[in-house]
């Protein structure tokens, strides 16, 4: 049996609203392979909102309030996700030793 080596962030809640943890030893599954669609999935609804919110501001259209509304609310939770997305995987990045952390050779 594989030892553990870290717990990886899911890009979705677990009960109670509180995050999902997956405790993986790096191993493929199906469960990050469906973590890593999730993700692809949410990237790109981000980037369809940005697209969607751009082409409102850069055409000087003057949308409803309403679709402001609507618009500055989709990217929140989309920003939202993202940022659970860098969380995740910032937390996946193995650590480097930085050259300043090196003990003296003089």
């Amino acid at each position: 049996m594989s030892e553990t080596r870290h717990l990886r962030l899911l890009p979705w809640n677990g009960p109670e609203g509180k995050p999902a943890l997956l405790a993986t030893d790096g191993a493929e599954s199906w469960v990050n392979r469906l973590a890593d669609k999730v993700e692809a999935e949410q990237i790109e609804t981000a980037t369809v909102l940005r697209d969607l919110a751009l082409s409102m501001v850069v055409d000087h259209v003057d949308p409803p309030a309403s679709e402001l509304l609507f618009i500055a609310r989709r990217l929140c939770e989309s920003v939202t996700d993202l940022l659970k997305i860098a969380e995740s995987r910032a937390a996946r990045i193995p650590a480097y030793d930085h050259p300043d952390d090196q003990p003296s050779t003089e």
